[in-house]
């Protein structure tokens, strides 16, 4: 039986050739010509990124509202606590000041947010928030409680307290930010850094007459302040204790705060002489009132309702 071999090569082969690609060369053109233009664009948006941050020449990469209104006074009622003639007087004395300066009032009542089971006091925050919503042109929002009346209506709340200058000039540094804290105030802050101005008293943080520049950094503040995981926690002092801990853990909320003297926009009917009321002190407020066991907001600030009307009626 016969095999056949195998053919035997031949001693010239062909030239050889290179294999060709099964991607056509001008797919291949296509494609790195679009990786280059990606990597490009990512590039020179770096770049102009870093340049606008960097470069204060440039508007800020978010728009300052106009400010119209200067000022939004927010007020939270509730009429079944306090009674209809505390909050009508509470009304009054904020339009007529309001009026006086071109700002816009807005109030709303403690039921007209969801608070699931936490503290009526929570609906401040909301309320600041909704504020921003409904005036998104204004400059500053002032949230002012309802066991308050303002008492001097002749400056302005820029006049006695947001110039840049003048809240440089009044603010607190290197304090700590609640009573035996390690976390203290800034003291490098100028006042056109400043975001969120308030108060401290004997125990901590006041919120009862606080102001808030209007930007996306208070629409993030505020969002922050009212996450149900603070809520859920069930502070003490609901949301001011709330608001102590987002200071003290959160250096971006911290680095825009100013703590300025409490009779600057906070004065208490009883204090001692840095907190307690004084004649010429532009805020008087009864804090605690209506509180179980105490006398009503309407019975303690009935002797300054007279007081201020007069004041208004003069200037």
């Amino acid at each position: 039986m016969h095999f056949a071999y195998p053919s035997r090569k031949s001693s010239n082969p062909p030239p050889f050739r290179p294999r060709q690609s099964r991607i056509p060369i001008p797919t291949l053109r296509k494609g790195r010509l679009k990786s280059i233009a990606v990597i490009a664009t990512i590039i020179i948006g770096s770049f102009w990124i870093i340049s606008k941050l960097f470069d204060s020449r440039d508007a800020p990469l978010f728009r300052r509202p106009s400010g119209n209104p200067p000022v939004v006074l927010v007020t939270v009622l509730d009429e079944r606590k306090h009674g209809m003639g505390h909050s009508q007087s509470i009304r009054e004395n904020r339009e007529q000041y309001a009026k006086r300066h071109g700002y816009e009032t807005m109030f709303v009542h403690a039921g007209d947010y969801e608070l699931e089971e936490t503290a009526g006091s929570w609906a401040r925050t909301p309320a600041m928030r909704h504020a921003l919503t409904n005036f998104p042109e204004c400059r500053y929002v002032w949230f002012l409680d309802q066991d308050a009346y303002i008492m001097e209506p002749a400056k302005s709340l820029e006049e006695r307290l947001l110039e840049p200058d003048l809240l440089g000039k009044i603010m607190r540094r290197d304090i700590s930010v609640v009573p035996n804290s390690i976390i203290k105030t800034f003291s490098h802050l100028k006042g056109g850094d400043i975001e969120l101005v308030l108060t401290q008293d004997f125990e901590g943080l006041s919120t009862g007459s606080l102001v808030v520049r209007n930007g996306e950094w208070a629409k993030f503040f505020l969002e922050t302040w009212f996450d149900p995981l603070y809520r859920s926690y069930k502070f003490r002092k609901a949301e001011e204790h709330a608001l102590e801990h987002m200071v003290q853990w959160h250096p971006t909320i911290l680095s825009k705060l100013a703590v300025v003297p409490q009779r600057t926009i906070n004065s208490y009917i009883k204090g001692n002489e840095e907190e307690g009321f004084q004649e010429g002190d532009f805020v008087v407020r009864a804090a605690g009132c209506g509180r179980e066991g105490a006398p009503s907001c309407e019975e303690q600030l009935s002797k300054y309702r007279a007081t201020w009307q007069q004041a208004f009626s003069q200037a």
